[in-house]
């Protein structure tokens, strides 16, 4: 079976993800594997810790594409052109670039998805207005040139939030609905399934088949058991497979999601089908 994992970044990406071991953010990392049920060493993602350990690992776990998420906030910025670097000359390595409009102002946004699809090859935009100084709701007017810009040329959006959006006001999946309404044609993926907001989530993905729930590692805690409920009646188009790696193991999430109860005959779309009718990969 072909397996694309939605959201998995290599530790080197960034000490956020454990880069610098012996450091505040690698215990970190440490904690939140925990904290997601991963079975056997907490610090598995050591082996990310290298180009070519990352490699092995998307490698070793099966997968067919895995895709590596930026990101562009107040604290935390990878450069598009770094994720360029380290996935162009991979065919089974994906980048989704990532853009603030609220700090690099709406044009210049807007000027560098441009640059990031159509010179450095990238998948898709990530924006995450939760995150933002001051926060804000995805449905804020700010964002909405940039959604009509995407719809436009047909390229994915990725939205993430999550129990880490610092302030839980801002993890409202409802917000969604004006979004998806505007724009029928963009497709938006919601990483962290917006977890612990199940629910409202799935109902908005119910009214609305552009969205895209990825739970990824929260897809697996007590509460997201919806997520397997709804795509073995009307989400199985929708849903997405993600191991969030490094923060879970691939192979483990992959394990795991087969053992979650979903039908066998929706696997095929969930693990891949679903993301390469996004991304335009190969059926």
């Amino acid at each position: 079976m072909k397996i694309t994992d939605i959201r998995c970044r290599p530790a080197y990406l960034h000490d956020f993800f454990g880069a610098t071991p012996g450091s505040a953010a690698f215990d970190a990392a440490r904690w939140l594997n925990r904290r997601v049920g991963t079975r056997g060493p907490d610090d598995h993602f050591r082996r990310s810790l290298t180009r070519e350990g990352f490699l092995a690992e998307v490698r070793d776990a099966g997968l067919t594409h895995a895709v590596v998420v930026g990101r562009h906030t107040p604290t935390q910025r990878i450069d598009n052109d770094f994720l360029h670097e380290i996935t162009h000359p991979h065919p089974a390595l994906l980048a989704i670039a990532g853009v603030d409009p609220a700090s690099q102002g709406v044009d210049a946004a807007i000027a560098e998805i441009d640059r990031a699809i159509d010179v450095l090859h990238l998948a898709g935009v990530d924006i995450e207005p939760g995150f933002g100084e001051p926060a804000r709701h995805p449905d804020d007017p700010l964002y909405f040139p940039v959604y009509e810009h995407l719809a436009r040329r047909g390229i994915p959006l990725t939205l993430m939030s999550g129990p880490t959006t610092p302030d839980p006001a801002y993890n409202d999946p409802g917000r969604l609905a004006v979004i998806a309404r505007a724009f029928p044609q963009l497709p938006i993926i919601c990483y962290h399934g917006y977890y612990p907001n199940t629910h409202a989530l799935v109902g908005v993905a119910f009214r609305y088949e552009n969205i895209f729930p990825a739970p990824d590692m929260y897809g697996f805690l007590a509460g997201s058991e919806v997520f397997v409920q709804a795509a073995n009646t009307f989400l199985s188009d929708q849903l997405l497979f993600g191991s969030s790696y490094p923060f879970r193991p691939i192979r483990q999430s992959i394990e795991d999601f087969q053992k979650l109860g979903f039908r066998d005959e929706i696997l095929e779309k969930l693990f891949h089908g679903n993301a390469a009718r996004i991304f335009g990969l190969a059926g």
